[in-house]
């Protein structure tokens, strides 16, 4: 089933800048294979370049996303970010810009703000010794 649910995502200059760099680097020095782009919810690894591309036109335009959409988005930048067999890896700083420090930072605060699609939540431990959820205000899909 495809969730079709669109979310408005406030993105500050500089994650644009990073998911950018990220999103065309499938057309640089990434090189996903078919099972990886279909794992990742892109037709096939030689149409990915064109479907990330246009993604990042409809981020840039300030458009709303599904939240299938984030999630490809997201695990497309996860993926060309660390991965030195299929993604920019140890070149990523070359290709993007942004130090593996910078990137991991951005990458932190991304996925703490994109809409969840999966069930998991993280609690923290409150003062009375209760679980509460860690940041309620964080979308979910």
């Amino acid at each position: 089933m495809v969730d079709a649910r669109s979310s408005a995502v406030h993105l500050e200059e500089v994650e644009r800048q990073f998911l950018r760099a990220a999103l065309l680097d499938w057309g640089g020095p990434a090189e996903p294979t078919d099972a990886l782009a279909i794992a990742m919810g892109f037709s096939s690894a030689s149409n990915m370049s064109t479907e990330t591309w246009g993604l990042w036109k409809r981020i840039e335009a300030g458009e709303s996303l599904t939240t299938a959409d984030w999630r490809r988005v997201l695990l497309a930048v996860e993926v060309v970010f660390a991965s030195d067999v299929v993604g920019s890896g140890l070149d990523w700083s070359i290709t993007s810009g942004f130090s593996d420090t910078e990137s991991v930072a951005l990458l932190r605060g991304l996925q703490r703000k994109l809409p969840r699609w999966r069930g998991s939540v993280q609690f923290t431990v409150g003062e009375n010794g209760r679980a509460a959820v860690a940041n309620p205000e964080r979308p979910e899909g």
